[in-house]
């Protein structure tokens, strides 16, 4: 326990932050005390200090709080100077590292001492005017010619989280051995004293909003439509209490569109998103706001971004007569497919690519019409590195459909071009339910979703990955396993990772691997069919349930 408490008063005499050394005196108070409080202010303080934040191709992610194993200013400085030394050893001696920041707690204030490190360390920092969607951040070091990004944001984390992602001169985020090497470079800083600051960093003007705006309304070929058929969309958009209702807007009225409508208990940004249990338009009850204005508003299409604008959800009116809800949120693959047949249609596409997760129909829709096609590891780290990239998507509702402009997922431009599909399916009497039927009909239905099983100890899923390896089923649901990958292995250019695809008879897929920041196993299940919609749906709850049964899930 003294060892405890020594660390953490270190760690106040160093803290610049009041808020976070009020917080931890008043932990080092009540678990010295050693009265009824103590167990559970020692038992706090003990998590705060029981590792350091580790630094991998996310970045930084984790809880606001005191202590080496939360987000605070000591932790964020601490990364931007190892940052700083990466860059310069790898010959960046004074380059310009653009700095974005969202409006959780403390991101302009972790934005600014980024600038200040960055600044003292000699480099040229270039901060944004204002909160602001990562892909401005993105977009923003290949405008500038930069060497690097840092982009202060937790994305859909719940309210109490943020985080550091870091991005290179390319424009896309960082992967091994660069994430490796920043993490080494971080751990060799001295104490905060020793770290040299700045203010003579360089705020950005607006200008590279109009900048990125011009840039994002290119995803759309006005020449396909007439002013009218653009004017005449109806659609209705939430921020989900992030920062890119203002700029989302700016680019429908700059792309020719009629402004979104919004949904105004969601448009302004708001650090505690006081409307939604969890920030993610993928949870359940997060976009009922929009649905339900949509359907006061008769609206032909709802568009929802993540807190950060960097995913974009989408959601279409129902088909009249259909029982069940009159709204329907689409999955990350469908829309990934409606893109890619749209953007392989339009003609110029020359490179797809999607993730190991993802559906197999980008494939088809790519061979289909002589498109180079390319698949990843998870994440748009990996996505974006694929040479010669026109379009990419995950399933988790990220779609890049302008890699060269910003080489990351992009929820403002993907907007923009599914407002485009659906303009021009409007005209000729047509919904995406439509084009989604056309695209069964023509490569086959190709229906996905997921199993996950949380677990308490993570030591269980190592347990169930290396059963799963020794003894993979022999059939699931009634269709035979045809081949199992062990993906750990690597594969066709794909890098080693901890996971296993099963290929079951009929092109269906089962891809299991464990989450990458979560205690849970994640399944990918797909099933292809020639049936209707509801056949595919009860093929896909057959084999979640014999999968849950093989995994003891």
């Amino acid at each position: 326990m003294e060892n405890l408490l020594a660390r953490a008063r270190a760690w106040l005499d160093e803290d610049p932050d009041p808020e976070t050394r009020e917080e931890l005196r008043a932990l080092i108070d009540a678990c010295a005390a050693g009265d009824e409080a103590a167990a559970d202010a020692c038992g706090l303080l003990a998590d705060q200090f029981s590792g350091t934040l580790q630094f991998g191709t996310a970045g930084l992610r984790g809880a606001l709080g005191a202590g080496p194993n939360r987000m605070n200013r000591v932790v964020v400085s601490r990364a931007a100077a190892g940052l700083a030394r990466y860059l310069r050893d790898n010959g960046h001696v004074d380059g310009a590292v653009v700095v974005g920041y969202d409006a959780r707690k403390n991101s302009d204030v972790f934005a600014r001492d980024t600038a200040q490190v960055l600044s003292g360390a000699g480099l040229h920092a270039l901060l944004l005017p204002k909160p602001l969607p990562t892909p401005v951040l993105a977009f923003a070091i290949r405008y500038a010619g930069a060497c690097a990004g840092v982009m202060v944001t937790a994305s859909h984390n719940p309210p109490r989280d943020n985080g550091y992602k870091v991005y290179l001169g390319d424009g896309s985020q960082i992967t091994p051995p660069a994430d490796e090497q920043i993490a080494a470079a971080i751990a060799a800083v001295g104490p905060m004293a020793s770290i040299p600051r700045d203010t003579e960093w360089e705020t950005l003007d607006d200008s590279i909003v109009d900048a990125y705006l011009d840039r994002a309304v290119q995803a759309v070929d006005a020449k396909r439509l007439g002013a009218a058929d653009l004017r005449g969309l109806r659609v209705v958009s939430t921020a989900l209490h992030g920062v890119g209702g203002a700029v989302l807007a700016a680019a429908f009225e700059r792309a020719g569109f009629a402004k979104p409508v919004p949904v105004p208990e969601q448009q302004d940004p708001d650090p505690t998103f006081h409307t939604v249990a969890f920030p993610n338009p993928e949870e359940p009850g997060a976009i009922d706001l929009a649905l339900a204005l949509a359907e006061e508003c008769d609206a032909d299409l709802v568009i929802a971004n993540d807190p950060d604008a960097d995913r974009c959800a989408v959601a279409v009116p129902v088909r009249a007569g259909r029982d069940g809800p009159a709204w329907r949120m689409l999955r990350g693959d469908e829309v990934g497919a409606l893109l890619g047949a749209y953007l392989a249609e339009r003609g110029g596409a020359r490179v797809f690519a999607t993730t190991i997760v993802s559906s197999s129909l980008l494939g088809q829709i790519a061979r289909r019409h002589g498109i180079d096609y390319r698949e990843t590891l998870t994440g748009f780290k990996w996505l974006a590195k694929v040479e010669g990239l026109t379009y990419a998507y995950e399933e988790a509702l990220g779609y890049c459909v302008d890699p060269d402009g910003v080489r990351d997922k992009d929820g403002i431009s993907a907007a923009l071009l599914i407002a485009e599909l659906v303009a021009t399916l409007k005209a000729d009497g047509r919904g995406l339910e439509d084009e989604l039927e056309r695209l069964a009909a023509e490569y086959g239905r190709h229906a996905t979703d997921q199993l996950s099983i949380r677990v308490d100890e993570p030591e269980l899923i190592e347990r169930m990955m290396a059963g799963l390896r020794s003894a993979p089923p022999k059939e699931l649901a009634g269709l035979a396993v045809a081949r199992v990958d062990d993906l750990s292995l690597g594969s066709s250019g794909v890098p080693p990772t901890d996971g296993l695809r099963l290929a079951l008879e009929g092109g269906a897929r089962v891809v299991v691997r464990p989450s990458g920041t979560e205690p849970k196993l994640k399944c990918y299940i797909e099933v292809v069919t020639q049936g209707s919609a509801a056949d595919a749906a009860a093929r896909l709850d057959a084999l979640k349930r014999a999968l849950a049964q093989a995994l003891g899930g």
